[in-house]
């Protein structure tokens, strides 16, 4: 079983005066972040806001990049090109960055949104386009995409890639997740339960069949309402059974 994994959230998605997800509470309970750029949710107030709570709570700082889509909350398909999908990445990515230099913390990773995230596990080419443009920024940046098949082929360009699993979202017997388009409250210690099976290496598909995952890092979702009671109870849980959760820059050096 895996004894040391990142725990993430997508997070930093409020915009204007309307307000989503706690993050002042989140923060604490991960190890690293990934902040809305703009495009699907966030606004320049939020990124900077995001940023300082990355620095008070020392927790890895990536971005969030989505589609064009704020009512959507990016969560809606849209035809990319892989071209189209790299320039919309880096895009994003140097809005945050700026926030981020201002205040001297590091951007550590990228990983794309909603159904902009979709699209880089169902289409290996807008997959390898997006971690050849990040990697171009900046070899060290870590990509972040879904374990399996596209992300082993991304890394074998010699792009560096995190693996992910979900421990909030259900599984397909193929290994895709199926994305909710309104996130309702999900019972803390199933995911908890989800989380474990991560670490072990497989989970259990909509369908009732055993599914293998080689994850580098885990991801919640920050605009699940109950969503730090789901990152309390993965923590508890991780701590009794001796899981150690650390950046996944850290549990990359680790994997070698």
């Amino acid at each position: 079983m895996t004894t040391t994994i990142d725990l993430n959230a997508d997070a930093g998605e409020s915009f204007g005066r309307w307000r989503l997800g706690d993050d002042d509470r989140l923060f604490p309970q991960v190890s690293s972040v990934n902040v809305a750029c703009g495009w699907h949710a966030g606004d320049p107030a939020t990124m900077r806001r995001s940023v300082e709570l990355a620095r008070t709570h020392d927790v890895a700082l990536g971005a969030h990049p989505g589609f064009p889509d704020l009512a959507g909350f990016g969560r809606r398909p849209i035809g990319f090109s892989p071209q189209q999908a790299a320039d919309a990445c880096l895009y994003q990515l140097g809005a945050l960055r700026a926030f981020a230099d201002a205040q001297g913390v590091p951007v550590t990773h990228v990983k794309p949104h909603g159904a902009f995230y979709g699209l880089t596990a169902r289409d290996g080419e807008v997959a390898a386009a997006v971690g050849e443009a990040v990697r171009a920024v900046d070899p060290d940046l870590i990509v972040v995409l879904l374990a399996g098949p596209t992300a082993d082929a991304v890394a074998a360009r010699g792009v560096r890639v995190a693996r992910e699993a979900f421990a909030d979202l259900d599984y397909r017997d193929d290994g895709t997740i199926i994305i909710e388009p309104d996130p309702v409250a999900k019972d803390p210690h199933a995911c908890a339960e989800q989380a474990m099976a991560i670490l072990a290496g497989e989970v259990t598909s909509t369908e009732g069949h055993a599914v293998p995952v080689r994850a580098d890092s885990i991801c919640l979702h920050g605009d699940r309402p109950n969503a730090v009671d789901i990152a309390r109870a993965i923590r508890q849980r991780f701590a009794a059974e001796g899981v150690e959760v650390a950046r996944m820059a850290r549990v990359l050096a680790r994997r070698g």
